[in-house]
């Protein structure tokens, strides 16, 4: 398994989402699912395949980041690499003038992400397995030695992780046959994005119902009264016994939060999601205190740059959902502690995959988590959009609501090439982006 890397590729991929408004929120109003993907070749001619999600303008920058960190990738051979992969993350993370850029966030995390998705992309397709089976297989003490515990030893040392894996080694199995004959329970957001029409809203749902749909998400937080109106008609399509959550997309200052939260509490969303800015982690904790009495939780973490911050997230009792997100997280590494710190606060997990290769990506992390971490699906489930699908290779595949678990091998984000040669930025032959798409910042590294 030396499979040495001899070339790492990146490309701005770029797709025009806002042209038909899908994915637009209260906060961003004309997105175009993009990324940043990489391809990573061997000497033997086995191939990985990352990504990082972005939202159009800009993708160039990450672009340049990937392209900053290919230096201390490049000549590594793959066993080497996961050999000590707890180093060579922080060999990413830590270069000593790169992370003054960070450090472990921003621009230069997400190209983290990137690459370090595409290297756990080479190393189960080195193994023949898809990724979650590769983790599902390890010895719980290779799974430890995968992470990077600096920083968080106060909430997750590695012996405890090691004690929660262990102890999760009981029903393993059952579980993954589960999984296998069941798949994971997912909800959709692909209903009810914020530029939506009522007409469209109410079609959608009445298809959704119709392929067995019962979890809903509705983008709110632009106007008050609109949102009454739309959360009151998703919930007379949806009925009373399916489930709601609300998404503000940080758009609320804390007070204004829970006044608004409050008022949408008659249609009993089961959660708000990023009601504030990403990072303010005692406002969060302020929202769910407040907001508790009404039997509504807070979810969030699409945005939350890092392990360190959804420590303090967890021990601020500031989330009842954690939302991780395969690529602004340092790619599996990284997602790997939250899921074990998430574990010992008892907080449910329902990932984010709002975005192009997200659901093909997090599918992976959240079944690891319930075969060899939770053991449960109590209150958990993983977001869906039904959107770009088609541009990947391995898409995933969903049935009767439920995420049946990928398997070819890899972590299924290798997107047709026919695809990136038409959507590449910006010489793509089927590039239609959005208003200001146009203006590419001229960055190139090679330059410096």
């Amino acid at each position: 398994m030396l499979h040495k890397i001899t070339n790492l590729t990146v490309r701005d991929v770029r797709f025009p989402t806002s042209l038909e408004q899908h994915g637009s929120d209260a906060m961003h109003t004309d997105p175009d699912y993009s990324a940043a993907y990489v391809v990573i070749d061997t000497d033997c001619g086995l191939k990985g395949f990352g990504l990082t999600f972005t939202l159009g303008k800009g993708t160039e920058i990450v672009v340049c980041a990937v392209e900053a960190l290919a230096g201390l990738v490049v000549g590594k051979s793959l066993q080497e690499i996961v050999s000590d992969f707890r180093g060579f993350y922080r060999l990413l993370t830590s270069d000593s003038q790169m992370r003054w850029l960070g450090p472990e966030k921003g621009v230069t995390h997400l190209a983290t992400a990137a690459v370090l998705n595409a290297v756990w992309d080479l190393w189960a397709r080195a193994e023949g397995k898809p990724l979650w089976k590769l983790l599902v297989d390890m010895d719980p003490k290779q799974i430890v030695s995968c992470i990077d515990f600096r920083y968080i030893t106060d909430v997750l040392t590695e012996d405890e992780a090691l004690d929660i894996l262990v102890k999760a080694q009981k029903g393993k199995q059952q579980r993954e046959d589960q999984m296998l004959r069941e798949g994971y329970p997912a909800y959709t957001t692909s209903c009810a994005w914020l530029g939506y029409s009522d007409q469209q809203l109410k079609q959608l749902c009445t298809d959704a119902l119709k392929s067995g749909w019962t979890k809903f998400k509705v983008k709110v937080g632009a106007d008050l009264e609109d949102d009454i109106r739309r959360c009151r008609l998703i919930r007379q399509m949806i009925g009373a016994n399916n489930t709601l959550m609300i998404d503000a997309n940080q758009r609320w200052d804390v007070a204004e939060a829970i006044s608004w939260v409050s008022r949408l509490a008659e249609f009993k969303p089961l959660w708000i999601e990023e009601p504030t800015s990403p990072d303010d982690i005692l406002g969060h904790a302020a929202i769910s205190k407040a907001l508790a009495p009404l039997g509504i939780g807070v979810a969030t973490g699409e945005q939350c740059h890092n392990r360190v911050m959804f420590k303090q997230f967890l021990q601020a009792s500031a989330l009842q959902f954690v939302q991780i997100d395969s690529c602004r997280l340092g790619s599996v590494n990284e997602n790997l502690a939250v899921l074990l710190m998430a574990h010992k606060f008892q907080v449910p997990v329902c990932p984010h995959a709002g975005g192009v290769g997200l659901c093909e990506l997090v599918q992976h992390l959240i079944l690891f988590d319930y075969v060899c971490v939770s053991g449960s699906l109590s209150h958990r489930m993983c977001e869906y959009v039904d959107h770009l699908h088609e541009h990947f290779t391995s898409p995933v595949v969903i049935h009767d609501a439920h995420y049946m678990p990928p398997k070819d091998p890899g972590y299924s984000c290798e997107m047709l090439e026919s695809s990136v040669q038409r959507h590449q930025y910006p010489e793509g032959d089927d590039l239609q982006l959005g208003e200001g798409a146009d203006l590419p910042l001229k960055l190139h590294i090679s330059d410096r």
